[in-house]
């Protein structure tokens, strides 16, 4: 009888949480439509299938999906090469890709969703709700021969803004740059990325939370798994799990039903398979630190939000088209366009790039400098990709998405993602 009450308690709080704000702007789900009803050319954007269809004859990648749309109407939707070129399996439109570090714009997302219930301010520190990070400390010294450590005292907290912009001094374990950090995260237990082993994100978090950082919280950009304590941190806020969260906040309302962490059985044969180029022949990428068929099996546990999620190109477009229209899609009001003008500001000062970008709350942000550079849209155009070889764009000035999905690791010698970033702005006309 008890089980049945907290079910059905549980299941009260899922649908109560679930219902997206109805909002007095009504921007229609992304359709199709002819080039020239939206101001781009056939002519430039024919170029851009050749080049696409010739980058796989020059095997610079095995297969991909691209996505164009303006005003919110794809008017490029196409399926390039193998998404398995041992098995044969010719790549399709709705295939699904692992999109990796792509979910941190979702996450983020979902952070700003809870930060607008005024459920916490950007600045309070992380402790505050998760207290296993307790004073923040900083690497001193470090031994080579067993991986110990010493650390000192931190002059500030990470923030809730810190885990967001990658300056919290957290570190990337297998992929860090600094070794140290590797081995410290390894003979800690720290789960990276992606896994089939049975551990939740908490279990992973609070881990993290006991080790030493890169740098004095807020002093310096070092890519990091801030997003993934911040998935943890949507399930403390929230008491939903942060798959749910995201499923019954986002995708559902949105209409992201190809979007998962770990894919239904009835999806997983849409899922491309990561390859690599060896002798001349793509391949399946052999299993490293993670196994790449990681959405489709294992304990299905690990809901990360710096890289776990897996997605197609029309999906996420969608999710971005919500963000070209200040925060609202097919009625449905996600965040208020006042939130998603903060998520774009500059957040990290100087801290990131060369001046072309800067970085908002989860996503690189062109700056003037960066428009006139060339070839990287409007100033204000947000981006990124993910770890195997996804890439997007959007810009609210022109009201361009690109969507440009690939599945490889390894040495490749692919130069689509500036090609067609490039060409996409080239075939505006109007």
């Amino acid at each position: 009888m008890k089980k049945t009450i907290t079910a059905f308690l549980l299941t009260l709080l899922t649908i109560t949480l679930s219902a997206q704000t109805k909002s007095t702007q009504t921007s229609p789900a992304l359709s199709e439509t002819s080039p020239e009803n939206v101001g781009m050319s056939p002519e430039r954007l024919a170029k851009i299938d050749a080049m696409l269809q010739k980058a796989i004859a020059e095997d610079q990648v095995p297969g991909a999906v691209a996505l164009i749309a303006r005003n919110g109407k794809i008017i490029f939707h196409k399926a390039y090469g193998m998404a398995d070129n041992q098995e044969k399996k010719e790549m399709d439109k709705d295939a699904i890709f692992r999109i990796a570090s792509q979910t941190k714009a979702i996450t983020s997302t979902a952070v700003m969703m809870l930060w607008e219930e005024g459920k916490f301010q950007l600045d309070d520190p992380i402790s505050k709700y998760i207290p296993e990070f307790g004073e923040a400390q900083i690497l001193d010294t470090f031994n080579e021969a067993d991986s110990t450590y010493t650390a000192k005292p931190a002059k500030d907290q990470i923030t809730i803004r810190d885990l967001i912009t990658h300056t919290s001094g957290l570190g990337y374990g297998v992929i860090d740059g600094d070794e140290r950090f590797r081995k410290i995260y390894a003979k800690a237990g720290i789960t990276d990325l992606f896994t089939t082993e049975d551990i939740t994100i908490a279990e992973s978090v609070k881990k993290l939370a006991k080790l030493p950082l890169h740098h004095n919280p807020g002093d310096a950009y070092s890519y990091s798994e801030g997003l993934d304590v911040l998935g943890y941190f949507v399930e403390v806020i929230s008491g939903l799990p942060f798959n749910q969260f995201l499923r019954t906040h986002i995708f559902q309302p949105l209409g992201m039903n190809d979007t998962w962490f770990y894919l239904p059985n009835e999806k997983q044969d849409r899922l491309v398979t990561v390859q690599q180029i060896k002798d001349g022949k793509w391949e399946k990428y052999p299993e490293t630190f993670y196994d790449t068929d990681y959405p489709m099996k294992g304990a299905k546990r690990f809901f990360s939000g710096g890289a776990g999620l897996s997605s197609t190109a029309k999906d996420y477009a969608t999710f971005l088209q919500m963000y070209l229209n200040n925060g609202e899609l097919n009625g449905k009001r996600v965040l208020s366009r006042t939130t998603v003008r903060s998520i774009m500001g500059n957040q990290t000062g100087d801290l990131f790039g060369a001046g072309l970008k800067h970085y908002g709350l989860a996503f690189g942000v062109v700056s003037d400098k960066g428009q006139d550079s060339g070839g990287s849209g409007s100033a204000g155009t947000f981006d990124w990709g993910g770890y195997f070889n996804t890439q997007y764009f959007a810009d609210p000035k022109e009201q361009v998405i690109g969507v440009l999905m690939k599945q490889t690791q390894g040495n490749v010698s692919d130069e689509t993602g500036w090609k067609f970033r490039q060409m996409v702005f080239a075939a505006v006309d109007d």
